[in-house]
């Protein structure tokens, strides 16, 4: 819990808030994404900027580092646990690494990012106790895209519509910018790799129901437009988190490892209390 300037006798409590990056070779990126945060930092909103570094072949430490952030290699983030590739590997560590009362996740790769990306996810979590979990949504760079990526509109959200009509009104599941209480992602498991943000998305809704989730219009998002050939894997990830969410076993699923535990249970994560203004 951190204490802010204002209020009687000077001081308002307030939670704390750890803007979290999991980052894989992005050092072309990583340093304007954290500068996007230094309004935030400066105000007294965000309290630290932690970048979980996926051991970058690249400058990518170093740049965050040099930016601002606190630089955690993934495998510090929990030493006694061997690490695994993806995704989803970096964010559950993230958690565990992170010491604000909220988590704000941004990804590393963002061109041009707003400084208001971090107030707007975070205001629906701050003025209504009942909200969980809140999404972001955008218009992307690409002309004529409409919304959300080509595994988004082809892959998540039919699946969505098909089997958890709850989450079909979410526009884009899919979405790396997002925000949660700690102390609820610490009860929550990490699904692997890239079906990190549609496995969460379900097991917010499972727990607190789907009006727990809010979403938040963050205007243009540019980023990284990856290559076809890339998101194959990237869709069969999605799809086999999200049957395995409803109780199939797709034979995709095959090699993609078993979802991380919630961290609650693993030893030496430092416990948060969901925060009482």
């Amino acid at each position: 819990m951190s204490a802010a300037n204002g209020g009687e006798g000077g001081v308002v409590k307030r939670p704390s808030v750890s803007v979290v990056l999991p980052a894989l070779n992005e050092e072309a990126t990583v340093g304007a994404v954290i500068a996007s945060v230094g309004p935030s930092l400066a105000a007294g909103i965000v309290d630290e900027i932690v970048v979980v570094d996926s051991d970058s072949a690249d400058a990518t430490a170093e740049v965050a580092a040099a930016a601002g952030a606190r630089v955690v290699n993934w495998a510090d983030a929990l030493p006694g646990v061997p690490v695994r590739p993806g995704k989803g590997e970096a964010m559950w560590r993230g958690v565990a690494a992170a010491r604000g009362d909220i988590v704000v996740f941004l990804d590393a790769d963002l061109r041009d990012p707003s400084p208001t990306y971090v107030p707007s996810l975070l205001a629906p979590l701050l003025t209504d106790d009942s909200v969980r979990l809140v999404k972001g949504h955008y218009r992307r760079d690409a002309p004529g895209d409409v919304g959300g990526g080509r595994v988004t509109e082809l892959t998540a959200r039919p699946l969505l519509a098909a089997f958890r009509p709850d989450l079909a009104v979410i526009r884009q599941p899919l979405s790396g910018e997002y925000a949660a209480w700690r102390a609820d992602l610490l009860e929550l498991p990490f699904a692997a790799r890239y079906g990190v943000e549609i496995g969460l998305l379900v097991d917010v809704a499972d727990r607190w129901g789907a009006e727990s989730i809010r979403e938040v219009d963050l205007g243009v998002r540019v980023h990284r437009n990856r290559p076809l050939g890339e998101l194959g894997p990237m869709a069969v990830e999605v799809s086999a988190t999200l049957l395995r969410k409803i109780g199939l076993e797709p034979a995709t699923a095959g090699d993609i490892p078993d979802d991380r535990p919630p961290l609650s249970g693993v030893d030496g994560v430092v416990a948060t209390e969901r925060w009482q203004g």
